[in-house]
């Protein structure tokens, strides 16, 4: 077993065979985490936490949905101290489901809170630093002074929490990293990581263990990076194997968040990593709750499956993203070329101009024109139903092989060809094949044959219950001969509710395509929903991963008792007005806490300053404060004009051609 192997088993146990890291058990209450535990569930309340009623009744609530823990903010003295109000009314109900307290800039409510609830949670970008955005040139010794600083600050907490029996997640999130940590490490995950070693060596130092760990960001790609790098370097520090808080921070409502968060929950997932989940949509807590419960229990009988080769040699670097380099064929892999979307109408009797509707094209008759939305697809799979109308210029139609025979005449048709069939040297397009594999059929025959065809793209298929690490298997072994080949990933799902086959495909496809690998998207949805809400969930799952963007992107923080206005209603409003800029990230936070640095890389943000005020910032420049409420959407506007990003839309969100 090399050195980069050995490295990459730090982070999960297998890359092949699925199975849960194994965590120290940290006790919270009387619900421990870690260990041989369930993975829990968890959320936080909206109401503001000086609302003892309130926040007891949506407590209430989230309980009854399955929550397990419950996390409410505690931004000062005042609502610490209520806390124990919230917690005496709950406990006096029945409740005895354990409180979290939720701490950025206040040390001094972060040692009363751990002296009520039963764990705190601090971010180590703001617990003991502010952020300017200024870059800072430091010696060694002057890191160091600061370190010292910081524990000065910070071991106060970890003895209260020591004596009181109280847990801590230190929970570092990507956008409020110190000017201290960027400085030294970077904008990065690294940086991330590091963030969060630095507080955990003080605890370990105070001989203090009831530690829960957590790196967030909005960005699945990083959040990713952030904990595998994270358990690599714990293991390398001599660390115990602490358990992990899993969430993309700010995923923002509907669908948009369901994917954002399956693509990074569920990625770490698969590899057998986490131990509670929180779900950031922006949406009462109570429904966040069923989307992790979703999350969590496909892994439940996930072991023993169909075994998979070990992996000698792993060509991937888990920590960054590199795309895998392949040759372009047509419009389909290569250096240029974004992922494309392949819909599947093979269970379709008859295809009509009316069945592409779905799929983002419309027929005009009066015009004679088709129009082209931004999720229109690629290729539409037909199998053996033909297709007798003139298609959109943009469109290929991939038939079986022994139906495209009869159909090869025609423009833009091309054969789906099974891998032994095509090594037995059936006819072939001059342009474009589509080789059908599973990872049992990719054999040296098959890979040479592949590699010397410059029309041949690879459609690969899994019948494996741990289908994403069986398809990785496949393109390791892809790389490490050498083979450019572009892949389509095909998934097929049947009998599913929609948010299902949206949760189920963001984490099978998310998976892959964070690490770079794959050319393009196949999911055969039977009885799974309508056409359209299967290739929305297709282009949704690319804009999550950052490898297609086709939408407005809304970085949108959950809500908490620190939001200063209806982030739900307010989300809805800006979406209503500014869903048409394509490419365009607009940030959305309820509090300055959640403000320019919790939107990490927005080109926009809307952001509670103040009851009834709002500030508007161009990426994480402040550029007009105090913006009354109910001006505040227009004035957005107005500065997306401003700056050169505003598109007038029409009216329907399509492109004629």
């Amino acid at each position: 077993m090399n050195d980069q192997i050995a490295g990459i088993r730090q982070y999960c146990n297998s890359l092949v065979e699925y199975s849960r890291r194994k965590t120290v058990e940290v006790k919270i209450g009387d619900l421990p985490m870690g260990g041989n535990n369930p993975i829990r569930i968890q959320s936080m309340t909206t109401i503001d936490t000086m609302d003892t009623a309130g926040s007891v009744a949506q407590t209430i609530r989230m309980v009854e949905a399955g929550c397990e823990y419950v996390r409410i903010t505690a931004p000062s003295i005042k609502e610490a101290q209520n806390l124990e109000e919230i917690k005496k009314e709950l406990r006096k109900r029945g409740y005895t489901v354990p409180l979290v307290a939720d701490i950025h800039f206040t040390p001094n409510a972060a040692e009363l809170a751990a002296r009520i609830v039963e764990k705190v949670r601090i971010n180590p970008g703001n617990y003991a630093d502010k952020k300017r955005f200024e870059t800072i040139e430091y010696t060694e010794a002057s890191y160091q002074a600061e370190l010292d600083r910081i524990r000065e600050k910070f071991i106060p907490l970890v003895r209260i929490c020591k004596e009181y029996g109280t847990a801590m997640r230190i929970g570092t999130n990507h956008g409020s990293l110190s000017d201290r940590i960027m400085s030294r490490y970077g904008d990065n995950p690294v940086g991330m990581v590091e963030s969060a070693l630095e507080f955990l060596r003080i605890c370990e130092d105070e001989s203090y263990y009831n530690i829960v760990l957590s790196m967030k960001s909005s960005n699945p790609q990083v959040m990713v990076q952030a904990y595998r790098l994270l358990v690599q370097k714990m293991d390398e520090e001599g660390f115990k194997p602490y358990p992990l808080h899993l969430g993309v921070t700010e995923a923002g409502d509907g669908e948009d968040g369901r994917i954002k968060s399956s693509v990074g929950i569920g990625t770490l997932l698969e590899d057998g990593l986490g131990d509670t989940i929180r779900v950031s949509l922006t949406e009462e807590p109570e429904a966040e709750v069923p989307v992790a419960f979703e999350l969590a229990r496909r892994y439940d009988k996930r072991a023993p499956h169909d075994p998979i080769p070990a992996i000698e040699h792993y060509p991937i670097t888990p920590f960054e993203y590199n795309r895998r380099k392949t040759r372009a064929v047509l419009n389909i892999g290569g250096e240029h070329f974004v992922p494309r979307v392949v819909a599947d109408f093979s269970g379709k009797q008859k295809v009509t101009p009316a069945s592409l509707f779905g799929v983002g094209y419309q027929y005009s008759v009066p015009l004679d024109k088709w129009n082209i939305a931004d999720m229109a697809c690629d290729y539409v799979f037909v199998g053996d139903t033909v297709v007798d109308f003139e298609i959109p210029g943009t469109l290929g139609l991939i038939y079986n092989h022994k139906t495209w025979l009869t159909q090869k005449a025609r423009p833009q048709a091309y054969p789906f060809i099974r891998a032994e069939h095509y090594l037995q040297g059936v006819e072939k397009s001059n342009t474009l094949n589509f080789v059908y594999a599973l990872l049992a059929d990719v054999n040296d025959a098959l890979v040479d044959a592949l590699q010397s065809d410059k029309t041949a793209v690879l459609f690969i298929d899994t019948y494996n219950a741990h289908g994403m690490a069986e398809q990785r298997r496949l393109f390791v072994t892809l790389m490490n001969k050498g083979c450019d080949v572009p892949v389509i990933i095909g998934r097929a799902y049947g009998d599913l509710e929609v948010e299902q086959l949206q949760l189920y495909a963001a984490t099978d496809f998310g998976g892959l395509l964070v690490d770079g690998l794959g050319d393009g998207i196949f999911i055969a949805a039977e009885n799974c929903g309508p056409d359209k809400k299967v290739n929305e969930t297709a282009f949704n799952i690319l804009q999550a991963t950052r490898t297609r963007i086709s939408k407005t992107e809304y970085i949108s923080c959950p809500s908490c008792g620190r939001t200063l206005f209806d982030l739900q209603e307010t989300t809805g409003k800006i979406r209503s007005r500014t869903s048409h800029l394509k490419g365009i990230k607009i940030g959305i936070m309820g509090c300055i806490v959640n403000g320019p640095g919790e939107m990490a890389d927005a080109d926009y943000g809307y952001v509670g300053s103040g009851p009834g005020r709002i500030t508007l910032y161009k990426g994480k420049e402040v550029v007009r404060k105090n913006v009354p409420t109910a001006k505040a959407v227009d004035e957005l506007i107005n500065l997306i004009r401003e700056h050169g990003d505003w598109l007038e839309p029409d009216g329907n969100g399509a492109v004629t051609h």
